[in-house]
């Protein structure tokens, strides 16, 4: 469960450079609800995500996790709540390690560190079945440098990662902008398989208005910080993107061009 109760985030706050990210932002998310967040440029969609992972400090206001107030506790103590994978398939994971050691890595996410073998049989056991699901045959490559591995794949292993450990939130950086329609298509199914087998709370950015329309339960439209328009249910499923393009233009009375919002 997500609960974001009026958050404000100010960068650069009592400096010339001060600038209002989220102003005044409230977004209540039960469990195993799973909404696309979308937005103009500069809209304060991947500040909420950092916002909600603890990446970002919150200048007033609350977030909730799995009932727990989090808002004063660092990234590193909210990792047992939630997980998060970013646009760029480098990021979240380390190039020089294996495959297999990345995701040691991440199942120990949340958890108090011992000095016990990382790698050891009944893991690699377990790593291997989960990989395997994939179909990519990389379930008998594991000790493959991460690094060497394509967008897709290293995309598709961040999603297994970020369900190794239990979590309840899943938090989606616009994870799909950097790969090519194929890679991006299987990515997405694989997004939309391990959020319903773990029941996962997910929010996914995008500046697709077609995956904003077509994914999950919920879209979620920002702008200048402010959530302006939030639809899920029967009132979503009729909605077209040129509904959304309206309902922007309504509300903001302002035009706004496919290279702000994409329709694909």
């Amino acid at each position: 469960m997500i609960d974001v109760r009026n958050i404000f985030v100010t960068f650069n706050a009592g400096t010339p450079l001060e600038r209002p990210a989220l102003k005044g932002v409230s977004l209540k998310m039960e469990n195993g609800e799973f909404a696309c967040v979308i937005g103009s440029n500069g809209a304060g969609k991947s500040t909420l995500l950092g916002a909600i992972a603890g990446d970002v400090s919150v200048s007033s206001g609350n977030v909730v996790l799995s009932d727990k107030d989090v808002t004063r506790l660092p990234a590193e103590d909210r990792a047992s709540h939630v997980a998060r994978v970013f646009q760029d398939p480098l990021a979240g994971s380390c190039g020089d390690l294996s495959i297999a050691e990345n995701l040691a890595l991440a199942s120990a996410r949340g958890r108090r560190r011992t000095l016990v073998p990382a790698l050891s049989k009944n893991y690699l056991e377990i790593v291997h079945e989960r990989i395997a699901e994939l179909e990519l045959g990389l379930e008998d490559n594991l000790a493959q440098p991460m690094g060497s591995l394509s967008g897709g794949q290293r995309q598709a292993l961040s999603l297994v990662m970020a369900t190794l450990a239990p979590s309840s939130v899943l938090l989606l950086d616009e994870h799909t902008a950097a790969l090519d329609p194929r890679n991006a298509e299987f990515v997405l199914d694989l997004t939309r398989k391990l959020a319903t087998r773990y029941a996962l709370t997910v929010l996914m950015v995008t500046h697709s208005m077609r995956q904003a329309l077509d994914l999950g339960t919920r879209t979620v439209m920002l702008h200048e910080g402010n959530i302006i328009f939030d639809v899920s249910g029967d009132s979503r499923k009729d909605l077209t993107i040129n509904d959304l393009l309206d309902q922007f233009r309504r509300i903001r009375n302002e035009d706004i061009s496919e290279d702000r919002l994409l329709v694909g």
